[in-house]
């Protein structure tokens, strides 16, 4: 039987909610904005990476690690998220996260080595990783299901827009500063919410004691850490640098990753990452489709700064503002999408949403060392109102189809396969930009003409992704509403 509900029934956004006698509207305000400025810093190096390539006397491959080390960090961290928010107040949660993210913002902006730099990274990443959990599971808890995709487009914002303008607010930094103040400039916004949300925030969900598996998180962190770290060895190895084997990792985050799905499973009600989720339909289906979405997202959202100031000379400013007009459309898409989906569903926004992305996919195949701005701009648009198309739609989906008991699992299983998705598809974009562009290099070709070799052959990849993805766009269904929290009790 599919374990397909919506039956919270709670107060809607601006209205007392009756757990925690707060605002709704406040409390997500809140959540809302500290959770975009901590996802920003997950692109915001991007512009950056040539300047620290030189100051650093790294390689594209090496430097890739300021963003993929980011991503490895939330991958192994969120799975936690799901315990956490079950055992702990909502605002002791809020505390570390963003406690977590503003240590962390500290120590890059004072890194003195390129190590030091990404250690600053993963601190950052673990506030990060606790933060969108956090925000999607206070939502499921105090929004009523029929209200659901607006706020779900609030959060649509957070995860599709602050990635997608982080280029373009880095290239505006590092035309006037140095990369430090990418980092400087966020501390007291970091500051301001951190106390802001201890003085403010009150517990809406309603926790209990739940013992940790130990195991679990152990094999958790070799599951999705082996498998990330295993991927961007991959993207390392193209260019002839590569510490281990790439199949080691590979194969032990394989192999972890099958451990911990079967101890999870027999673990049921108190596995770490509850993945009985996966038995409603819907949230299996959507959670597959946002994966490959996001692989195409980042992979993109990590060549075309490299694309743009390699193939085309393009400076940081110019780079990061043309990349804005993107991120700035699918922000404003995102609410009017989620009152699409709470009137129409997700059938009629989710296929032609993949089909719009894709077609700006495969256009964008066709960038060479001649082409225009206006054509890289155009195409960058219509793959964000693809994008924010599906996104909503998705998520909404796929969390409100679980029931009650699932919420706060069903949050980290969403961003656990967001960040392995973003890590592997930022590792496949590289990879094959890094090998086409030197074997072009080999036979002769000069370099700027090798990099956008290299940048062809990537989105083409991102092309057939996007191709799998109209596919599967077709399978989305909306949540049905039906009642199974006895069922899980049962099989607990």
């Amino acid at each position: 039987m599919s374990t397909e509900s919506t039956i919270n029934t709670s107060a809607g956004a601006g209205e007392v909610n009756s757990v925690a006698g707060v605002r709704t509207g406040p409390l997500i305000a809140l959540l809302t904005g500290a959770a975009f400025v901590v996802i920003l810093n997950e692109t915001i190096m991007g512009v950056a990476l040539p300047d620290l390539m030189k100051e650093f006397s790294v390689q594209a491959t090496t430097a890739q690690w300021l963003t993929t080390a980011f991503l490895l960090t939330m991958a192994i961290v969120i799975p936690v998220s799901g315990w956490l928010l079950t055992r702990l107040p909502l605002r002791a949660v809020f505390v570390l996260a963003m406690g977590s993210f503003t240590v962390g913002t500290l120590i890059c902006a004072l890194a003195p080595v390129f190590g030091v730099l990404v250690a600053g990274r993963v601190v950052q990443a673990v506030g990060t990783a606790l933060m969108m959990p956090l925000l999607m599971t206070t939502i499921l808890n105090i929004v009523a299901p029929q209200k659901r995709g607006q706020m779900m487009g609030v959060v649509s914002i957070v995860i599709s827009v602050a990635p997608a303008i982080g280029p373009t607010i880095s290239g505006v930094v590092l035309d006037q500063l140095t990369w430090r103040w990418m980092f400087w400039l966020v501390m007291p916004i970091a500051l301001i919410a951190l106390v802001t949300g201890a003085a403010m925030v009150r517990n809406v969900t309603d926790p209990k004691a739940s013992p940790l598996d130990v195991l679990s998180v152990v094999l958790s962190a070799l599951a999705f850490g082996g498998l990330i770290y295993g991927l961007s060895s991959i993207g390392e190895s193209a260019s002839g640098h590569t510490p281990v084997p790439v199949w080691i990792p590979l194969v032990i985050g394989a192999a972890a990753l099958t451990v911990f799905i079967a101890r999870q499973l027999s673990l049921k009600s108190r596995a770490l990452l509850d993945l009985r989720a996966f038995a409603t339909p819907t949230f299996s289906m959507a959670v597959l489709l946002v994966a490959v979405s996001m692989m195409a997202l980042f992979g993109t959202l990590i060549l075309l700064p490299i694309y743009l100031q390699t193939a085309l000379g393009l400076s940081t400013l110019v780079t990061g503002l043309m990349l804005l007009p993107g991120g700035l459309t699918m922000g404003l898409l995102a609410p009017l999408v989620g009152g699409l989906f709470d009137k129409y569903g997700p059938q009629p926004l989710v296929a032609p949403g993949a089909l719009v992305a894709s077609i700006a996919l495969w256009g964008m195949t066709t960038f060479d060392i001649n082409t225009g701005r206006g054509t890289v701009i155009a195409a960058h648009v219509v793959l964000s109102v693809g994008l924010a198309f599906m996104f909503t739609p998705l998520l909404t989906s796929a969390l409100g189809s679980l029931p009650h008991a699932l919420y706060s699992h069903g949050s980290a299983i969403v961003g656990t396969v967001q960040q392995v998705a973003g890590a592997a598809g930022t590792a496949l974009f590289v990879t094959v930009m890094t090998r086409t562009s030197t074997a072009s290099l080999n036979d002769g070709v000069d370099p700027l003409t090798s990099v956008a070799d290299g940048v062809h052959a990537a989105l083409l990849w991102g092309g057939i992704i996007s191709a799998a993805a109209v596919v599967l766009a077709l399978f989305v269904r909306r949540p049905k509403a039906v009642v199974v929290e006895a069922e899980l009790v049962e099989q607990a």
